[in-house]
């Protein structure tokens, strides 16, 4: 995929994510269940931290209430090197948070976010600056599911970066306790056709289509008009694909112990990779180390591996 032509500020951020970001608390066994680890989740925040370990300049658009969990947000970002001075603050409204239980039927989520400032997000109150000189813009289905206010300004958000002649990614993170699977596969038809990269999870793009074989997935996404597909299977690995070539990523090899993240670990290091320079297989095995790597440790933003470690398992693999 040839680099967009459009000029770029020096410094800009190279990608821009859009979306909802969330604290999150995780069950522990301590104290009969009562006690619970804070971390960090949001489908978007999660990309964008993973690109940024990867060396890519990262912006991330959205808003927060004026809380606790709010600060706890900037301060991760502050940590990771995204730049957060777009994300609004909202004083009429509050972070989403979410909880994590577990049982003997597995860990169950229950989401504290209508209402929430991002959702709350609308094309007026869209940041566009950041956007206008990015290299891509990254959204998602979540992105768009959490109001109807939001999925309004994440169309006025692929406006602006298609006028800009930015690249849009897309991953699709299907949550139908978010909307209906009949306006998903509506909206999610028509964002594929305007995305320059879909990231569609097999699981996601089965419940929108009925198609069941990755290829015929794959294929679908091209139909619609996706320059750039990038499948994602989990234990099966990816394929990467154009209108004109592609390639069956092998999983890399790991002792997972969590997925929680791991899909959008490979989308922020696979757009990284495409932006400085990598062919698409070559962007697609490093993202699949990344994601791999990424299931080692538990949650969705602590075990995301930086550059340096990703390039010595890529080294240490190769033949």
């Amino acid at each position: 995929m040839a680099a967009s032509e459009a000029p770029r500020r020096a410094g800009a951020a190279q990608i821009v994510a859009l979306g909802e970001a969330m604290v999150e608390f995780n069950q522990t066994g301590e104290n009969g269940g009562r006690s619970y680890l804070q971390g960090f989740g949001g489908d978007t925040s999660n990309f964008a931290i993973a690109a940024a370990r990867q060396g890519a300049r990262v912006a991330y658009v959205s808003a927060l209430g004026d809380d606790p969990y709010g600060a706890l947000l900037r301060r991760l970002w502050d940590e990771e090197g995204v730049d957060h001075s777009h994300v609004l603050s909202d004083p009429a409204a509050f972070s989403a948070i979410y909880f994590v239980t577990h049982n003997d039927q597995g860990h169950h989520f229950s989401f504290f976010r209508s209402g929430s400032a991002a959702s709350r997000l609308t094309p007026a109150t869209l940041p566009r600056a950041p956007i206008t000189t990015a290299r891509v813009l990254h959204l998602s289905g979540i992105s768009l599911a959490i109001s109807p206010s939001a999925c309004d300004a994440g169309y006025a958000a692929i406006e602006c970066a298609r006028a800009a002649g930015a690249w849009v990614s897309f991953d699709t993170n299907l949550r139908l306790k978010l909307w209906s699977v009949e306006r998903a596969r509506a909206v999610m038809t028509d964002v594929i056709g305007l995305s320059d990269i879909c990231l569609p999870s097999y699981d996601d793009v089965v419940a929108i289509t009925g198609l069941r074989e990755p290829d015929a997935l794959v294929d679908h996404c091209l139909r619609l008009g996706a320059k750039t597909v990038a499948l994602k299977m989990g234990e099966q690995g990816a394929i990467v694909a154009t209108a004109s070539e592609r390639h069956r990523i092998a999983p890399a090899r790991c002792q997972p112990v969590d997925a929680t993240g791991a899909g959008d670990a490979f989308g922020g290091a696979f757009v990284a990779r495409l932006v400085a320079g990598d062919d698409l297989p070559t962007a697609g095995r490093y993202a699949a180390t990344v994601a791999a790597l990424s299931t080692e440790g538990y949650g969705a933003v602590a075990p995301i591996p930086h550059a340096a470690r990703v390039r010595e398992v890529l080294a240490a693999d190769r033949p």
